[in-house]
């Protein structure tokens, strides 16, 4: 009995929570509904009003999603198209072309650079030749433009099974002296149809070579700083060995035996000199010997 009384106190214990907690939901809810019928009968524009959005707000979405369906065929249209224009701006297998540099292939800064531009039409229609143009371009990258030069306009016919030529000029800017640049020229043409077409004549990376203009002020001088500067190292090189060639070399100086008759003493008045002869009497030494024997005598 106390087993079975106790098991229906846990029973109750457990039971006892569950039922409040459904108790309060459902209280809530009928609180919800409740307030949610007063607010309509107290105002019921602003239910509509209410309503009104919501179903704006659902018709604003599923725009945003057609608009969507439809930008993912337009990106394939605009693919189709870029294709399109390359396919438009290749060369035409009719058309056959050639360059010639007039100059010559080396390129050099501030100077002009003059070729000439064949075009042979192949095919069986009409070619008109539209405009000729070159430009500079980052070795790296061919899509940036160094220096762009303006496109000569041709308009020229040229029928089936003929040629022409034309002639193009630019000159490469100072600045670009010394540097690889990619050199790129292009030929615009159209078919009878409008079809456009472009052909790139050259498209390789040239070097800008420095006009040698001879002598200038720069190399002028130093040319002079060299020469200045050689001749005081050979100047220097001269002091060093006359310096050790006299500590080598000792000197010798010789006295030579000369009389009064190598000296001029015409200006000497004749008083003066008689008493120079008597206060310092000169003699040969075979004079003084002689003198010597003769006192002894």
């Amino acid at each position: 009995m106390v087993n079975f009384g106790s098991k229906l106190l846990l029973l109750f214990l457990l039971a006892f929570p569950c039922g409040l907690l459904s108790i309060g939901h459902v209280s809530a809810d009928s609180d919800s509904t409740e307030d949610i019928a007063e607010d309509i009968a107290e105002d019921p524009e602003a239910a509509v009003d209410e309503e009104e959005e919501e179903e704006e707000e659902e018709e604003e979405e599923e725009e945003v999603l057609v608009e969507e369906d439809q930008m993912q065929p337009a990106e394939g249209d605009e693919e189709e198209s870029d294709e399109a224009a390359d396919e438009l701006t290749s060369s035409h297998p009719d058309a056959d072309t050639t360059i010639i540099f007039v100059t010559g292939e080396e390129f050099t800064a501030n100077e002009v650079v003059r070729f000439l531009v064949g075009f042979t039409n192949k095919g069986s229609q009409d070619f008109t030749v539209q405009s000729l143009e070159a430009s500079f371009r980052y070795p790296q990258d061919f899509t940036f433009y160094i220096q762009n030069f303006t496109a000569s306009p041709l308009s020229t016919v040229v029928q089936p099974q003929a040629q022409a030529s034309f002639e193009y000029s630019f000159i490469p800017a100072q600045p670009m002296a010394g540097r690889p640049f990619g050199l790129v020229i292009l030929l615009n043409y159209h078919d009878t149809e409008g079809n456009m077409f472009q052909t790139a004549i050259y498209n390789q990376t040239v070097n800008i070579v420095e006009l040698d203009e001879g002598l200038d002020g720069e190399t002028m001088s130093l040319y002079i700083f060299l020469v200045g500067l050689g001749a005081l190292v050979v100047f220097g090189l001269y002091q060093v060995l006359e310096t050790r060639t006299k500590k080598r070399i000792s000197v010798k100086i010789e006295k030579g035996t000369g009389g009064m008759n190598d000296v001029d003493i015409s200006w000497i008045p004749q008083e003066t000199l008689n008493v120079m002869n008597k206060a310092s009497p000169k003699a040969s030494p075979r004079k003084r010997t002689k003198r010597a024997a003769g006192a002894d005598q």
